[in-house]
């Protein structure tokens, strides 16, 4: 089932996400629904948040929009190391509208549960690195808005207000 998109500056896009304890059927429905939900809007990652679930839960596919050749679910994922640094210019399904030029590593070391609960760990760079960075920033409540200068998050402010 495809699931609404929470827009900024909706709270839950800015709370700190609870980390996962026990994985459920129900967690197992939510993932299912989530990467429908990413694969119809479009997007190469999505967050817990983004759909309205304040828990560290992500799905990314970079093959994507168009293919869906590399999906990923990541339950509690951390960022255990990162080196390099890239300019990045991101949007978001959260942010319509929005882009920006957002700093991120070129190179990160990623420890995370698969969705059988498996622990994985990996090291990535370029477009997943960011990727990665992109949806972990959503479970610690950051959006790329909030990674923006305060004239470009005061423009935009205004223009999310036309759409509440």
């Amino acid at each position: 089932m495809k699931l609404e998109i929470c827009k900024w500056p909706q709270p839950v896009l800015a709370e700190k996400a609870k980390a996962i304890e026990e994985i459920t059927p129900e967690l197992q429905e939510l993932i299912e629904n989530m990467i429908e939900t990413m694969y119809e809007d479009e997007g190469v990652g999505l967050a817990a948040p983004q759909v309205g679930e304040s828990i560290r839960l992500i799905c990314v596919d970079q093959t994507g929009p168009k293919e869906r050749g590399d999906l990923m679910v990541m339950i509690n994922p951390e960022i255990t190391s990162c080196e390099g640094q890239v300019d990045s210019e991101e949007g978001c399904l959260s942010c319509p509208e929005f882009t920006g030029k957002v700093k991120r590593s070129q190179k990160i070391s990623v420890k995370a549960l698969d969705r059988e609960g498996k622990e994985i760990c990996m090291e990535v760079e370029d477009y997943l690195a960011i990727i990665l960075q992109h949806e972990i920033d959503h479970l610690d409540g950051v959006t790329i808005v909030d990674r923006s200068s305060n004239l470009k998050k005061a423009m935009y402010r205004k223009k999310a207000k036309k759409w509440a």
